[in-house]
């Protein structure tokens, strides 16, 4: 009895530290766009400078998530999450107390180092502390937290920023990591992949050639597609990103196999996950911008007339978790995407210079049910798509997938924005926008077709998959028990 209480409250407290962290890294992807113009008046710098300021997070973020599974699994899951979250929270304070531009990129730079290596231990930490049988409700509650923390960003920043100061964008995060820390020690067990070593040639690879791809990416609007600091960066990246996957088939341990992706499950989600990033984040990047500029609302005021849309993940995600347990992942994901679409869809239709927010509000709800469909059942089909040896850096791979997919997302979608509109008046925006929101719905109606690849739950490849992994799973359970601190 008292093994199994304690059994359910460290899965709980596990629940609690993972979703709230995973939050914080999530929130930081966004929440500097509305406070933009505040930091120019504060700090000034032009607007490469401010551009920086928010590339410089994803960057970091994106090109080390895979290099911060591989330290978990070699030194300690909760051990690097506990460093990753100090450096989150310490560079989150150096940011508020920037005295200039230059200072606050780095800093930045910085707290995307922490979080590159705190997020991805997040759901191995949560995947090993719950049962296989709560597992999906569990990580549909954490879809729906770290959905939420990626979709209100604009709110909470905007909300800080016009009613108290930008600074406390970074200020929030402070109090809540500090109190995380000592829980995360005391509550989170130890745990360790098995015989996991570091690729260092590997994570040199994959971190040059994500760096080249973004870096090209996020500079193209401001140097040209055709420049020669943006081609060198794509091509010299693509070219890293080759040699990382021939290194993925040829090495010995390699840290990322490259056999992974001849699984349909693995390859589906992951696939489908950069293609819902690309086109939801291009979408919102423009979408968040149309309320501001061409609707006239304020920051706080955007926020609150999405919250249908936003909102949505914490209402139905845990559901889907449910959901996917019953049924499977692929159907939840699948209706997910397609919802998603359909949303993005209804908004390219009514999208204009004077809509009104009673034509826009269909769309805000398909869209927010269809993105929590699609975040509660995809980390399970990530996790569950691999070996447990192998689940920390399955989910670093996708985390960087999915960033890498956000990033291309805004650089494409605002080229077509640039292309056929532009900033000059209501009609420009618009006229820019339209176009660019439909590609970003064709982009998650593809991902939708993609997730059609991974097996569902009665396939006879799923079946063989289970059978497979129970012994090591047990096995994996005993090495625990003899290897694994288990917390007070």
């Amino acid at each position: 009895m008292n093994q199994h209480t304690t059994g359910r409250a460290g899965a709980a407290w596990a629940l609690v530290i993972t979703s709230v962290a995973g939050f914080m890294a999530a929130l930081d992807n966004l929440v500097v766009t509305t406070a933009l113009p505040s930091i120019r008046k504060s700090l000034g710098g032009g607007i490469e400078e401010l551009e920086w300021t928010v590339n410089a997070y994803t960057l970091t973020f994106a090109v080390l998530l895979m290099f911060g599974a591989s330290l978990g699994d070699r030194f300690g899951r909760r051990r690097l999450f506990l460093a990753g979250l100090a450096v989150f929270t310490g560079a989150s304070a150096a940011a508020a107390l920037s005295p200039g531009i230059n200072e606050l990129i780095a800093f930045r730079a910085v707290q995307g180092v922490g979080a590159a290596v705190m997020m991805p231990l997040t759901l191995t930490l949560l995947t090993a502390a719950v049962p296989p049988a709560r597992r999906g409700m569990a990580l549909g509650i954490f879809g729906a937290v770290t959905g939420l923390a990626v979709a209100s960003g604009p709110l909470i920043g905007g909300s800080l920023t016009e009613h108290i100061s930008w600074q406390w964008i970074f200020w929030l995060n402070v109090p809540i990591g500090l109190v995380l820390l000592p829980l995360a020690r005391f509550r989170l067990a130890e745990s360790y992949a098995p015989d996991a070593r570091l690729d260092v040639p590997g994570t040199l690879l994959v971190s040059g050639g994500l760096f080249g791809i973004v870096y090209g990416l996020v500079n193209a609007n401001a140097d040209g597609w055709t420049s020669p600091t943006v081609l060198t960066s794509l091509v010299a990246g693509a070219a890293l990103l080759g040699g990382f996957v021939r290194h993925g088939f040829r090495a010995k341990h390699p840290m990322l196999p490259m056999r992974l992706f001849r699984d349909r499950a693995f390859f589906g989600i992951n696939v489908a996950s950069l293609l819902m990033y690309l086109g939801m984040f291009g979408s919102i990047f423009l979408l968040a911008q149309y309320f501001q500029g061409v609707l006239g609302y304020s920051p706080t005021e955007a926020g609150l007339r999405m919250l249908p849309w936003t909102g949505m993940p914490m209402l139905v995600a845990p559901i889907a978790g449910i959901l996917s347990d019953r049924f499977g992942g692929r159907p939840v994901v699948v209706a997910g995407l397609a919802l998603q679409a359909v949303g993005l869809g209804l908004f390219a239709m009514v999208i204009g210079p004077d809509a009104s927010y009673a034509a826009q509000l269909p769309a805000l709800i398909v869209g927010g049910i269809g993105m929590a469909l699609y975040f509660a059942p995809a980390a399970s089909l990530v996790m569950s798509s691999v070996r447990p040896g192998e689940q920390g850096i399955a989910s670093g791979a996708n985390n960087a997938l999915r960033e890498v997919g956000g990033a291309f997302g805004v650089a494409v979608l605002a080229s077509v924005f640039s292309a056929q509109g532009g900033y000059g008046s209501a009609q420009a925006f618009t006229d820019g926008t339209v176009p660019a929101v439909w590609i970003g719905a064709g982009v998650v109606a593809l991902a939708a077709l993609v997730a059609l690849m991974i097996p569902g739950r009665g396939s006879a490849r799923t079946q063989q998959q289970e059978q497979e992994q129970a012994p090591e799973r047990t096995q994996e359970t005993e090495q625990a028990e003899a290897r694994v601190s288990v917390p007070a």
